[in-house]
């Protein structure tokens, strides 16, 4: 299965990702893992954008550790919600009243 993960790079990626994406491969998965797999070295983001648009359409799911904090997450989860890919929630977190993307994200996993 090819799986895309969305996961927070800028400020660090926890290590219950990177232990989850390892899993993930020992079992056959094809896994597009961002700090690995985008460019990086992209200074103003584009190419990093782009590549993570494709990842995201060749998928079959979408694996997401949410971060309300993550800008990066943010953008590639409204690309997974706009191309209606099949979405996971990897972590638990907290939620609000009212609005908000994780009510989004566990809505389509749902769905």
């Amino acid at each position: 299965m090819k799986i895309a993960i969305i996961c927070p790079i800028r400020h660090g990626v926890p290590k219950d990702v990177e232990d989850y994406v390892a899993k993930l491969e020992a079992r056959g998965n094809l896994v597009h893992f961002p700090p690995r797999d985008n460019p990086q070295e992209d200074t103003i983001g584009y190419y990093i954008c782009f590549t993570m648009l494709e990842a995201i359409r060749k998928a079959d799911e979408i694996h997401i550790w949410y971060s309300p904090d993550s800008q990066g997450v943010h953008f590639d989860l409204g690309i997974a919600f706009a191309l209606h890919k099949k979405l996971k929630l990897i972590n638990n977190p907290p939620d609000n009243d009212g609005k908000s993307y994780i009510k989004v994200i566990r809505t389509k996993v749902k769905a």
